[in-house]
């Protein structure tokens, strides 16, 4: 997952809320809805909000309550609380529904509290973040989600062949995986490459593996604490 850095909202849901102070989301006509999916999707550099597949266009996604709008009416015309997400059955929004979610892609912890798998799973390092998993079916057993698991491994390793890396053989040159990290985040023509930020995350964890190797080779005794 990526987190993702809410902007303004469209100049078109301002002008709207203004006229109508006390207005519902369920009252917006469909351009005001497609503005702020297309503004969402800008943002989120045409990655799904939750699971980073592409999403091609504005008909392809829908506009997702992260504070699901049965939850808090206040927030239902909120930009900062609306993200795109796919349309993929029994996932992402269309799993979320109205259910809590303790852990959102606005926050910074999302990036290092769900950790990717070269096998193409998810795997929650925290009880927030396996809550997530759980309610938008993000693949953290192939029985819960096999389909997606797969297709993520193979856009994934398709991905790592694309940057010069073998999926099949953990790259330990740490200079090379920072150089790597650094070109994946770089949207280029405002879209990032689909499961980017699932590979960047398999990555860092490789780095983070052979930099804490590194400093127990460099430090035996630091093994004994």
């Amino acid at each position: 997952m990526r987190m993702i850095s809410k902007g303004v909202e469209p100049t078109s849901l301002t002008a709207w809320k203004q006229k109508n102070p006390h207005g519902k989301y369920d009252q917006l006509t469909d351009d005001i809805r497609r503005d702020i999916r297309d503004q969402a999707l800008k943002e989120q550099f045409y990655l799904c909000a939750y699971c980073c597949q592409r999403i091609v266009d504005i008909d392809n996604c829908h506009n997702e309550h992260l504070e699901a709008r049965s939850l808090n009416h206040h927030r239902t015309l909120d930009f900062a609380n609306i993200v795109a997400s796919c349309n993929t059955r029994n996932q992402c929004g269309v799993a979320h529904k109205s259910q809590p979610l303790p852990l959102t892609p606005l926050m910074t912890e999302c990036e290092i509290e769900l950790k990717s798998k070269i096998s193409g799973r998810v795997e929650g390092l925290t009880e927030r973040a396996r809550t997530m998993i759980e309610v938008l079916n993000l693949g953290d057993h192939e029985k819960n989600n096999r389909s997606f698991i797969q297709k993520r491994k193979q856009l994934s390793d398709a991905l790592l062949w694309k940057s010069g890396v073998n999926p099949g053989e953990e790259l330990e040159d740490e200079e090379l995986l920072k150089l790597l990290i650094g070109e994946l985040m770089q949207p280029e023509q405002g879209k990032l490459e689909p499961f980017a930020p699932v590979v960047i995350n398999i990555l860092r964890g490789w780095l983070q593996m052979h930099t804490s190797n590194s400093r127990l080779h460099n430090n035996p005794g630091a093994a004994d604490g």
